[in-house]
């Protein structure tokens, strides 16, 4: 009898000795070189449609605002924090064709309510994303690498350079969407995968105007 439950004991242990193996290597963050440069295309349902309308009105907002204030009127960097972390919500937006030519995954910041949503904030060591227009600025070397400033334009994260809070990568974050896991989280930067910001820097040296970043709810 004790043999048998030693049997079973040591069956059972292997399994989920596999299993765990499994998913690690199934969730671990894969990298290509380069971005899928590709159009987002997402589900047709209600909730997707929704989405993709508050996209195209936010996009609307910033195309007014880039042409009043001399920023880039071609490309717009758009992140919607109502979509899920680990669904890609980092949008390269065409405003001359009014598409999305190019998404990708981004964290949000940590700090959080008790009730686990997303908490914004513009609060120094506060560890939240902070709502807002940005104006991407220069890019430089940091801790995590290749970085660019950021300088809030609005109320809700105009302590955003006061704060640190960047557009840079992080190994954490991979290419391909995990949902319905969730991704790592920042302290309050948006965090890309490192070939996305590859791919980003892309559209940041050819511009001819500074880009605006959008992070809306």
């Amino acid at each position: 009898m004790k043999f048998f439950m030693k049997l079973t004991a040591t069956v059972l242990l292997s399994l989920a000795s596999i299993s765990a193996l499994g998913y690690f290597f199934w969730y671990k963050p894969k990298f290509a070189s380069t971005a899928k440069k590709s159009a987002f295309t997402p589900a047709k349902n209600e909730a997707a449609k929704a989405i993709l309308l508050r996209l195209k009105q936010k996009a609307n907002d910033i195309a007014a605002y880039a042409k009043e204030h001399a920023y880039n009127s071609e490309y717009c960097f758009m992140v919607d924090m109502k979509i899920e972390s680990g669904k890609k919500r980092f949008f390269v937006y065409n405003l001359k064709k009014d598409s999305i030519e190019l998404s990708g995954l981004v964290t949000h910041g940590s700090g959080k309510t008790d009730e686990g949503q997303i908490k914004f904030s513009n609060t120094p060591n506060s560890l939240c994303t902070s709502l807002g227009k940005y104006k991407i600025g220069n890019s430089y070397t940091g801790k995590f690498g290749l970085a660019f400033k950021l300088y809030g334009l609005d109320a809700s994260n105009s302590k955003a350079f006061e704060r640190f809070v960047v557009l840079h990568s992080h190994s954490c974050v991979p290419n391909e969407e995990t949902a319905p896991f969730p991704i790592c989280e920042s302290w309050g930067c948006p965090t890309v995968a490192p070939a996305f910001l590859t791919a980003l820097k892309t559209y940041i040296d050819d511009a001819d105007k500074p880009i605006l970043l959008n992070i809306y709810y």
